[in-house]
């Protein structure tokens, strides 16, 4: 006689995530940090930080999380288990964006015309690198050997390489660009053009524009899944665009909250997390449909965010 033993399917949640994947969340209009477990579908934890947080990076082991100030001209780095601020370090005017590769971390100075390099190891502001008018947003290449900076107010985006700490190429770009993000392989940038209503799309390889897409009203944050589908906030017009690794739209624009500002996607292409800063919700996107599946109260005046892994 065989007994088979039936054993009960793993819960949902099990199946979907790695362990201790969480999305932080800068809430701007309440000086603090939001952290959503996305294993638990809620907010386990709000970090005070310094005055009108804006931008979120996480360090690669996913141990460390990086909040920019705006209002504070400072970087709160908080520790993604225990959310406890762990040091506070002084960078340049406004600092708006930040990106974090092994040993760096990059800040946009807004007010400055500057990215601020912190060593990692020591959370110390080590150099200033001038860049463009009103760097606004950075994100560092899949293999950490550049840093792209969108330059607001100069219609163009810096290339910093990570070995010299030095620009190498200045890139055109639309009117006041803002988010920006890379392809999986690190072959393909793309940059929102909150003023032209456009994503760029830039071959990483020869630093050339190669196709400008039409999106929703003031595209704001870029984010990018690991199967390479391209989503852009749209704050004027209260949408999603998702775009193929061409910068073609491949599912009608998802409606979602009042202003979504910004945008990040789950390593495990599940989800797509939006913040919708005059609702102050979260907005969750399924990653292989396109369509959204929630909302979720994150704080006051939600801006940028980043997903743990």
């Amino acid at each position: 006689m065989v007994i088979v033993f039936f054993m009960p399917p793993a819960p949902v949640s099990a199946l979907r995530y790695p362990p201790r994947v969480q999305v932080f969340v800068a809430n701007s209009g309440a000086d603090v940090t939001a952290v959503y477990d996305t294993r638990l579908g809620e907010v386990v934890a709000t970090v005070p930080v310094g005055h009108s947080p804006v931008g979120v990076g996480v360090a690669v082991d996913g141990d460390l999380v990086y909040v920019t100030n705006e209002l504070s001209d400072t970087v709160s780095v908080i520790n993604a288990r225990t959310y406890k601020v762990v040091a506070t370090v002084p960078v340049g005017q406004h600092p708006f964006g930040v990106a974090v590769t092994s040993t760096h971390a990059y800040v946009t100075n807004f007010g400055s015309n500057t990215v601020t390099v912190i060593d990692v190891r020591t959370n110390a502001a080590v150099l200033e690198i001038p860049v463009g008018r009103f760097p606004h947003t950075p994100v560092t290449s899949p293999d950490g050997k550049r840093v792209y900076v969108t330059n607001n107010g100069a219609q163009s985006m810096t290339v910093i390489d990570t070995k010299s700490q030095k620009p190498i190429a200045t890139v055109p770009v639309g009117r006041f660009p803002a988010g920006v993000a890379t392809s999986p392989s690190g072959d393909r940038v793309y940059v929102a053009n909150t003023g032209s209503d456009t994503v760029t799309v830039i071959d990483a390889r020869d630093l050339d524009p190669i196709k400008s897409t039409t999106v929703g009203k003031s595209p704001m944050g870029v984010s990018v899944t690991p199967r390479g589908r391209v989503h852009v906030a749209n704050a004027g017009s209260d949408t999603v665009t998702v775009l193929d690794r061409s910068g073609d739209p491949v599912v009608p624009a998802v409606p979602v909250a009042q202003q979504p500002e910004g945008t990040a996607a789950s390593p495990d292409d599940s989800f797509v997390y939006v913040t919708n800063s005059a609702a102050g919700l979260m907005s969750i996107i399924d990653a292989g449909t396109g369509t959204l599946v929630t909302t979720v109260p994150i704080g006051r005046e939600p801006e940028g965010l980043a997903v743990t892994s």
